[in-house]
C-alpha cells in the first residue's frame, strides 16, 4: 500500500495521465474471455491486487504479491494525503443522489479535501465528449470513476489521453459505501476473505456475477503448472 501511494504521488507530480486498475477475479475472467479487455488491462499504467482471490492466486502459482491493496483503502489513503497536498478530486459515477451523498460524506471526513466537482455515471456514449470537457475544465489531479464493470475500465482506457488527468482510477461500488447506501464488510469478513459474500447479502441480485469466482479458482488451480514466473 505504501509503495502504491508513493507511486501515485509521483504520477501526480509528473502530470501525465495514468490508468490505475484495482483488479479482482471478475476482471481477470473478463480478460480471459475477451481479448479486447485483456489488451486494455495490459495497457494500464498500474494494476493493484484488490480482490482477495487475486492475492490467493498469486500465492498459489508461486508469484506472491507483498500484500493486498484494496481499492477502497487506497481511495481513503489518497483522500487523506490529498488534504495536505491540496490535490483536486473529481468524482464520476453512481446515481445523482448517491454521488452527491458520497461527495458530501468525503468532504465531512476530510474537511480540507478539494473536491472540485462530481457527476453521476448515467450518461450515454454520445455524451462522452461533454463529460470529458466538464472534467477537464476543473483540471483534477485524481479522477475517481464508479460505473458498471463493462463501462468503467474500458471507458478510462479509451479516454485517458483526452482526459489528461494524472491519476484515473476505477472504484467500482465504493461510492455506494461512501454514500452510506451500503456498508463495508466487517473486519471479520475481510479477514476471512468473504467480502464478496457480505456484499451478496446486501445485494442478492449480484449472484450471477459471483458465479465467476469458482470458475476463476478452478482455472488458477488447473493452470498453475503453465504459469511462468517473470
Amino acid at each position: 500500500m505504501n509503495d502504491t501511494v508513493d507511486l501515485i504521488t509521483r504520477m501526480i507530480a509528473a502530470r501525465k495521465p495514468n490508468q490505475i486498475i484495482t483488479a479482482n477475479p471478475i476482471m481477470v475472467m473478463s480478460a480471459v474471455e475477451n481479448p479486447a479487455y485483456l489488451d486494455m488491462m495490459r495497457q494500464a499504467d498500474l494494476i493493484v491486487p484488490d480482490g482477495a482471490g487475486i492475492v490467493w492466486a498469486a500465492q498459489h502459482v508461486g508469484n506472491p504479491v507483498a500484500e493486498r491493496v484494496t481499492g477502497f483503502d487506497l481511495l481513503q489513503r489518497l483522500m487523506q494525503l490529498g488534504e495536505s497536498e491540496q490535490w483536486k478530486i473529481y468524482l464520476v459515477g453512481a446515481s445523482p443522489d448517491i454521488i452527491e451523498a458520497a461527495a458530501d460524506n468525503l468532504q465531512r471526513q476530510y474537511p480540507r479535501l478539494n473536491i472540485v466537482g462530481y457527476r453521476d455515471g448515467y450518461f450515454a456514449a454520445e455524451d462522452d465528449g461533454r463529460v470529458i470537457a466538464e472534467i477537464r475544465e476543473h483540471e483534477p489531479d485524481i479522477l475517481l470513476l464508479g460505473r458498471s464493470a463493462d463501462k468503467q475500465e474500458p471507458w478510462i482506457a479509451k479516454y485517458k489521453n483526452e482526459l489528461q488527468v494524472p491519476v484515473i482510477m476505477g472504484v467500482g461500488g465504493s461510492f455506494d459505501v461512501l454514500s452510506g447506501k451500503l456498508k463495508r464488510a466487517p473486519k471479520l469478513f475481510q479477514k476471512l476473505r468473504l467480502e464478496w459474500f457480505y456484499r451478496l447479502l446486501q445485494e442478492p441480485w449480484r449472484y450471477k456475477r459471483m458465479l465467476v469466482l469458482p470458475k476463476f479458482a478452478l482455472k488458477v488451480i488447473r493452470e498453475k503448472d503453465t504459469v511462468q514466473k517473470p
